[in-house]
């Protein structure tokens, strides 16, 4: 008779529930016994606090950073909601929020704008609170609003029981099912003393190690894994790791998305905590190099550009220097946001865009006649990132390919509800017989 391994507890633990299935309730951290640093581990933890250290440096050295860190903001809120099936790009949210709409603007764009809102106000929250499940359910409740699963009580924890699994599973059938709602609140609360005081565990293992924690608690009924994201973010802030919210770590977690939820599963299973942190600090590291590159490009550009403006605009040069400056913020304007921002007529701020065009710094994109927008295309270009093939995530035998399409989203993303295709080809929450989304 073949032995049967019995699964690891120290992550947690499977029990079963009144309704015959198994919901995992997960073991407080720190794990037990203790994550053990050494070998690959500890060669990537040194990595990893000297990426960071050159990414805090670079960003430091920009001439008032604060201009070029919301691109980084919106870099990673794009791609983090790109994990959860949006299709919105940094593009789209550039137009939107310069109330640009073209044929090409996707619908689900004010997901992403919801998340760069919930982003900032959370920073700005660090500054009187700390990371607590208090911040954690207002960046919810911002990231939630008014846009889909605005239903599901944003900022609210769950009262009823999710799961997550191939599009259309029961309950029964799911891969994974989160703590019962019940067990939500303690779970969460042991997760906040964590976060309080984390011992001598390493930042970057004490923030990897809370991740991972959220996503298995899973305590909302959508947004978990664009909240979960966030989280690592402001555990960086506030910690003083990184002066900017400069990381966009969901780049590596989409590129490599089959993987991060491999990752995240087989913690749940093993108990393995020490090769989830072995995949997220690769991601640290791989991360920090491109966005301290990213911020070496910027200096570049701004160089290139301040030099051309002084060469090419004459007596103008004072006000093309003060509209480049406006672009590290808002990469597309208008004629008029030149009138307002420099004070002048707007013959004369349409002269000066027209110019900066010529110098090819700027390019009309609308092709309009009148309301005519331009963009800084090659600054955007540089936060710019192509598009990822989709990963395979093996499962129980099977093999889960992640899709981009928006109408074949798979329910193993942690954050969207399963879905399932009607006959007009469109995609709508599976539903279960109580009524909760499969999520």
């Amino acid at each position: 008779m073949e032995n049967r391994v019995e699964p690891s507890t120290r992550a947690g633990r499977y029990v079963k529930q009144t309704g015959g299935y198994q919901a995992f309730i997960p073991a407080p951290l720190p794990p037990d016994p203790p994550v053990r640093i050494d070998g690959e581990l500890q060669a990537l933890l040194s990595a990893a606090d000297i990426a960071l250290g050159r990414l805090d440096g670079s960003i430091r050295t920009l001439p008032n950073p604060d201009l070029f860190v919301l691109m980084y903001v919106r870099k990673e809120a794009v791609l983090s909601s790109q994990i959860e099936g949006t299709q919105s790009s940094l593009q789209d949210v550039l137009e939107a929020e310069a109330r640009v709409f073209t044929s090409t603007t996707q619908r689900d764009v004010a997901e992403t704008i919801n998340y760069i809102g919930a982003m900032n106000h959370g920073l700005q929250r660090l500054n009187a609170l700390p990371v607590s499940v208090r911040l954690i359910r207002e960046i919810h409740g911002k990231l939630l609003q008014g846009v889909r699963g605005s239903r599901l009580t944003p900022g609210e924890l769950r009262t009823s029981q999710n799961w997550i699994g191939p599009g259309g599973c029961t309950l029964h059938e799911a891969a994974f099912v989160p703590p019962p709602p019940h067990e939500v609140p303690e779970a969460l609360g042991k997760l906040e003393m964590f976060l309080h005081d984390h011992g001598d565990l390493p930042v970057l293992v004490w923030i990897g190690l809370a991740h991972a924690q959220f996503e298995t608690i899973h305590p909302f009924l959508d947004g978990n894994g664009r909240t979960g994201r966030m989280l690592i973010t402001f555990l960086l802030c506030q910690q003083k790791v990184l002066f900017q919210p400069v990381l966009y770590l969901s780049h590596f977690f989409k590129r490599h998305r089959g993987r991060y939820y491999e990752e995240l599963q087989s913690v749940r299973e093993t108990g393995n905590w020490e090769q989830w942190l072995i995949f997220f600090l690769r991601g640290v590291v791989e991360v920090s190099q491109q966005a301290t590159d990213t911020a070496r490009r910027i200096l570049d550009l701004r160089e290139e550009h301040r030099d051309l403006i002084d060469t090419s605009l004459g007596r103008s040069a004072g006000n093309g220097h003060r509209t480049l400056k406006h672009l590290y913020q808002h990469p597309i304007i208008a004629v008029k946001d030149v009138q307002r921002l420099i004070g002048t007529t707007y013959p004369a701020a349409n002269n000066l865009i027209d110019r900066m065009v010529k110098c090819g710094i700027v390019q009309e994109f609308t092709g309009r006649a009148r309301n005519r927008h331009f963009r800084y295309q090659r600054y955007i270009e540089l936060f710019q990132t192509p598009e990822a093939q989709p990963t395979v995530m093996p499962s129980k035998g099977k093999e889960w390919v992640i899709q981009e399409d928006a109408d074949r989203r798979d329910s193993e993303s942690p954050d969207r509800p399963a879905q399932r295709s009607g006959s007009s080809g469109r995609s709508f929450p599976a539903r279960s017989d109580s009524g909760n989304c499969l999520r």
